[in-house]
């Protein structure tokens, strides 16, 4: 089930689609799904896509209104998915993603969980500067139900840099979304002398161990 809409704003023309993988039997499920590849499309002119895979909606749906606020000089195409894997008979339909962030609460483990289950659905050059996740709720810790700690472990293993971010109020959503746009537009090849690569080694420690978190 795909819902979408249209959104036209100085920089072009902005795609908004929600994309969820309906029941259905083990065998068909596995003949309709497949692994989100990295390379397999052509990146778009003057333009970058970001997936936002998370089980809290409202949040996805924050996070994508304040990036649309946001000036920018390319045109971002947001694509919007409660969990992974994507339905294949949209593959045709889908542009080339150049970020996949993944959305995690801190205060619900449902988050953790979905997030965990849809990881084995990307393609393993896609964990190459181009998977990142980002947990919201630090700032209350007494109400969080997953630990840092375990955020950052997660992240570690699939070599991935992990950014701590507010999405609560609209200043802070606003900060989420320039941060992103910037990854974006380094992922998407956008930046000169910058790559994917080099961004998230440096957002990453050269080495981590139990003292540090």
């Amino acid at each position: 089930v795909i819902l979408s809409g249209g959104l036209n704003c100085a920089a072009g023309y902005v795609l908004l689609s929600r994309e969820t993988v309906c029941k259905t039997s083990k065998f068909a499920f596995a003949m309709a799904v497949g692994i989100l590849k990295a390379y397999e499309k052509m990146p778009m002119l003057n333009s970058a896509c970001i997936l936002l895979i998370g089980s809290d909606i409202e949040q996805q749906q924050q996070l994508a209104d304040a990036i649309l606020k946001e000036e920018r000089t390319f045109r971002i195409k947001i694509h919007l998915a409660t969990s992974l894997p994507l339905p294949s008979s949209m593959d045709a339909l889908r542009p080339r993603i150049d970020l996949v962030v993944f959305l995690i609460n801190l205060h619900s483990k449902k988050s953790l969980t979905t997030v965990e289950m849809s990881l084995p659905y990307l393609d393993k050059n896609l964990f190459i500067g181009k998977v990142y996740f980002l947990a919201t709720g630090a700032a209350r810790r007494e109400h969080c139900s997953v630990e840092m700690y375990d955020v950052k472990k997660l992240a570690d293993a699939y070599c991935s840099p992990v950014l701590f971010m507010e999405l609560e109020s609209e200043k802070s959503r606003s900060v989420t979304a320039e941060r992103l746009i910037e990854v974006l537009r380094i992922a998407a090849g956008h930046v000169p002398g910058m790559s994917s690569v080099f961004l998230s080694s440096l957002l990453m420690p050269f080495h981590r161990d139990s003292d540090d978190f």
